[in-house]
């Protein structure tokens, strides 16, 4: 009978032994028969539950015989806990965190010495708890004030951060913030400034002078989009915001002010001097992390042909600076007789890979996907240094739980998820392909480009769906590019790192320019593909199981073994099947009322083409619709003239968007003709003598964006802000508004 190892901590264990006490021929013992079937009395545990438990005998040989790893299920528990959490409606307090410590200490020990039949079901509910917990921690580890009410004036505080924004605008992030007349426990830790005038060069670590206009970060612009709020308030992020006037150096960075970002800037300067122009900004973003100075039409070629990733400081960019340096010191030390003689080189070069890896992380900005990929790395160089297998996948369910423990809130990040899918893919699916084609002796050349296009495809059908839900985008001709690019990636890394070896020798000329020439291929690439053809279908957002339900479909077909591992297909199907049929919202509102946007027969319709410009192409988006919001403000759906009142009807209810001077004078008319009215400013607490409903700027202020869904008698509105959690900005949960079409 083969043995369902559980392994890890719980060492090599018999799944059998694990969750019953008891092997084989103790079962049979008391009265099941594993191998015939026969007719004997079953144990007290499978009479009590009607034999729903193990089943029938045939069920309970076929379990048995099915070699898992149960370790590799972990993250998934830890996983579904962190889930169930951002699910709940209202903050938990101090008891709930209390029982749940309690409650992962009492699991984890019948987990280790319970009752037989608990000890499987046991360990799984510890680490839905144990996710849930590690979320609590975090909320009162990360906990700081946003900014309560709009700002406009003087802002000090020290650049820790230079990025650019999605509009390709240059921002500093500051730290140490100091805002007039706002006490310092009502100030963010941190702000984000976007600067709109002139912009000169900024060091990291200098105390600057800026009078601009912030916010606190805004929430999704529909309740099943994108949550800016949320991460900015696990990132700590206060406000943001833009300026157009100067900057103003208020002191100089001091020794170990910033310094890691300090080193970033100075190697990116370095080597976007020696390598100019588009080549040297993306060289530097894949090395140091920097992309400041990538325009935003690089950024869009390289993720309309699936090539953004490179951008990523990924599992990818740590394999290649960490394989660089390990075969470098390896090979190094074993030109050395005297020394390949007397020492480890492997384990010699494993250590200094760490450090290098360490110091890469560090100087990355230990993003999502590169804390994933740095995990990774030291439990593989630890492997080696114990003459371990180094690369299983254990060593991504350990990665995964680290992180989920260190930052919960990481496991909604579309880094964490795109970065872990295309791991688990390579691991689980690379050995199997490299060993067919080595038993049918394939010459080693087609065996080379042969596994190059198994590792695109393999990766590339595990972060699909990821991509697309985040993204709502595909990119048909993403595998041709990555055929194209990927090699040439690791000429610019390797490149990138032996020109920094040779830096202080002043011998980096030579390296620099194959560096900069790999990168000129990449972008060159990037622009071709992204004009072809059909280079980017557009998909419309999933709904709240779909990406649930392939995550879990996809790891049951990896970590199962034999013909049950074909029942991953059936919720990757279902998934499938929902994705297709996904229902959008009949009427969007943004959460100042300036837009509303009403689903019409050519598409989205738009109350206007202008303001709130990132709701209106967020919306578009979803919808899986590639057409600018200008255009979509022309289309039919929408009546009325250009910037004043524009009316629409969903199923039997009439609406309007009210817009321009004397709006509030005109809504009480409108409203013995409309059933919905809405207002971009506050009708004030009197409300409205008609039938209608009124969605003001009062309401929405409390609700955020609604999203409205047709109903028998109706139409619901649902909020945002239907949570009262601490990034929400609101103390108690917001109903849905039912809107009720008006008898007259």
């Amino acid at each position: 009978m083969t043995t369902w190892d559980i392994g890890g901590p719980f060492g090599g264990v018999n799944l059998w032994e694990t969750m019953f006490g008891q092997d084989e021929a103790g079962l049979q013992g008391q009265g099941l028969d594993l191998d015939t079937g026969a007719g004997k009395v079953a144990p007290f545990w499978a009479r009590g539950l009607g034999g729903l438990w193990l089943g029938p005998q045939r069920l309970a040989e076929a379990v048995a015989a099915a070699p898992v790893d149960l370790f590799l299920f972990l993250p998934i528990f830890m996983a579904t806990g962190i889930g169930l959490w951002f699910r709940l409606v209202l903050e938990p307090g101090p008891g709930f965190y209390a029982a749940l410590g309690l409650g992962v200490a009492v699991l984890g020990g019948l987990a280790w010495r319970g009752p037989y039949l608990l000890r499987a079901p046991a360990l799984a509910l510890a680490f839905v708890a144990l996710g849930a917990l590690a979320c609590g921690v975090r909320v009162w580890l990360v906990a700081s004030p946003m900014l309560a009410a709009p700002y406009y004036g003087p802002i000090q505080g020290r650049i820790i951060e230079i990025d650019r924004s999605q509009t390709d605008a240059v921002r500093l992030t500051l730290d140490r913030v100091v805002l007039l007349e706002l006490p310092p426990d009502q100030t963010p830790l941190t702000v984000r400034v976007s600067l709109k005038g002139e912009v000169k060069t900024y060091d990291p670590g200098a105390t600057v002078l800026v009078t601009a206009r912030i916010a606190a970060p805004e929430a999704a612009v529909e309740p099943s989009g994108f949550d800016f709020r949320r991460m900015a308030w696990f990132q700590q992020l206060g406000a943001v915001g833009y300026t157009a006037s100067p900057v103003v150096i208020w002191a100089e960075p001091g020794p170990w002010e910033a310094w890691i970002n300090r080193i970033r800037s100075s190697l990116s300067r370095a080597i976007t001097d020696r390598v100019p122009g588009d080549a040297g900004a993306f060289a530097s973003g894949a090395l140091t992390g920097d992309r400041a100075g990538i325009s935003a039409q690089v950024v869009q070629d390289l993720r309309d042909s699936s090539l953004a990733h490179l951008l990523a400081i990924s599992g990818m960019n740590m394999a290649f600076i960490v394989g660089f340096v390990f075969g470098l010191i390896r090979y190094g030390l074993a030109l050395v007789p005297v020394v390949a003689l007397r020492v480890e080189a492997k384990k010699v070069a494993a250590v200094v890979a760490f450090g290098v890896a360490a110091f890469y992380l560090a100087l990355s900005g230990a993003n999502v996907a590169t804390t994933r990929a740095f995990l990774m790395v030291t439990i593989m160089l630890g492997a080696v240094l114990l003459d371990r297998r180094a690369i299983t996948l254990r060593s991504v369910a350990l990665a995964a739980l680290a992180l989920m423990t260190y930052e919960p809130e990481s496991l909604l990040n579309p880094g964490f998820q795109l970065s872990f899918a295309a791991t688990v893919a390579l691991i689980a699916g690379f050995g199997p392909v490299e060993r067919w084609m080595k038993g049918h002796h394939w010459p080693r050349p087609a065996e080379w480009f042969g596994l190059l296009v198994a590792t695109s495809v393999l990766a590339g059908l595990a972060t699909t769906p990821f991509a697309a839900a985040t993204f709502n985008r595909t990119a048909p001709w993403g595998l041709v590019a990555n055929l194209m690019t990927v090699p040439v990636m690791s000429v610019v890394m390797g490149a990138g790192a032996m020109a920094l070896l040779l830096a202080p020798f002043g011998l980096s000329g030579p390296a620099l320019w194959v560096m900069g020439k790999a990168a000129e291929w990449i972008l060159f690439v990037a622009h071709w593909v992204s004009g072809w053809g059909g280079a980017v279908t557009p998909v419309p957002q999933p709904g709240p199981w779909v990406i649930p339900l392939i995550t879990l479909g996809g790891l049951w077909l990896v970590i199962w073994r034999g013909r049950a591992r074909l029942w991953g297909l059936a919720p990757v199907a279902l998934a499938l099947g929902l994705w297709v049929m996904v229902e959008r919202p009949v009427l969007l509102i943004s959460s100042d009322g300036v837009l509303a946007g009403v689903l019409g027969p050519e598409g989205r319709a738009l109350s206007t083409s202008r303001g709130a410009g990132f709701a209106a192409e967020a919306w578009l988006a979803d919808d899986g619709d590639l057409t600018p919001p200008k255009e979509a403000a022309l289309r039919a759906g929408m009546e009325g003239e250009k910037g004043k009142d524009r009316r629409f009807q969903v199923g039997e209810l009439r609406g309007v968007v009210l817009a321009g001077k004397g709006a509030l004078g005109r809504v009480e008319a409108l409203c013995q003709a409309m059933d919905l009215v809405i207002l971009p400013m506050d009708f004030g607490e009197a409300g409205v003598s008609g039938p209608c409903t009124v969605v003001d700027k009062r309401l929405l202020s409390r609700s955020g964006a609604l999203a409205g869904h047709l109903v028998e008698g109706g139409l619901v509105l649902v909020p945002v802000r239907a949570q009262a959690r601490p990034w929400t900005g609101n103390a108690e949960p917001v109903e849905t508004v039912f809107v009720a079409k008006v008898t007259r």
